[in-house]
């Protein structure tokens, strides 16, 4: 067995200790691996890539929930609209657009996250505060869509102060607008990866993505 059955038992129980949501990030990984997580009862997967997600889903569990966690071309949103239980990191208004017709069509309501740029590195996607109030403040008109929250990812770094300033931003952001997520449910702030889980746990984040500590390095 390739996953690290122990290393996901301890991070489970202290995520569930938390309140955390845990999304084991199964991109690249095959479905046997993904399979031995879900008979340990992990049921929330992540994955980065569209063919990839709609090869996999038919081969699962159907009760598995799918997250998808990657950067998403609006042209490929069709694909995967009725497929997902939360798209994370939707990080443009032309996309949520998207993911609103595609819902619409299908006569349902789609769960997004909204990817905030919280990082030093360019290469990352997301809005910053005033794109974040700009979009937020629209939310309404967009009857097939459910902003649950918002998602980010910290700069590559070993500095820990850089990070948790970062994802202190992050549930910042989440505070000040949460009056635009659903009334009577705390906003989902998706951060913490493999590297940095721990740090965002302790700046409040409520969803943590976790792949290479639970799979192994790809």
């Amino acid at each position: 067995m390739a996953i690290a059955v122990e290393r996901f038992l301890e991070i489970k129980k202290e995520l569930d200790a938390a309140g955390v949501l845990l999304v084991a990030v199964s991109k690249k990984k095959p479905i046997e691996d993904i399979l031995a997580l879900y008979k340990l009862g992990q049921r929330d997967f992540g994955e980065n890539y569209v063919q990839e997600l709609l090869e996999k889903q038919p081969l699962l569990p159907a009760d598995i929930r799918w997250h998808f966690i990657g950067h998403l071309q609006r042209n490929k949103v069709k694909y995967i609209a009725g497929l997902c239980s939360l798209i994370q990191g939707v990080d443009s208004l032309a996309l949520l657009d998207e993911i609103n017709k595609q819902a619409s069509k299908q006569h349902c309501v789609i769960d997004c996250l909204l990817q905030v740029h919280i990082a030093q590195e360019e290469t990352k996607f997301g809005f910053d505060e005033a794109e974040l109030a700009a979009v937020l403040s629209q939310i309404a008109e967009r009857k097939n869509v459910r902003v649950l929250g918002l998602m980010g990812m910290a700069s590559f770094t070993t500095q820990e102060t850089s990070i948790r300033a970062e994802f202190r931003q992050l549930k910042s952001m989440a505070n000040k607008f949460a009056h635009y997520f659903p009334i009577n449910q705390t906003p989902i702030v998706s951060m913490g990866m493999s590297g940095d889980y721990s740090i965002a746990l302790e700046e409040g984040s409520t969803l943590v993505r976790i792949g290479s500590l639970l799979f192994g390095a790809r």
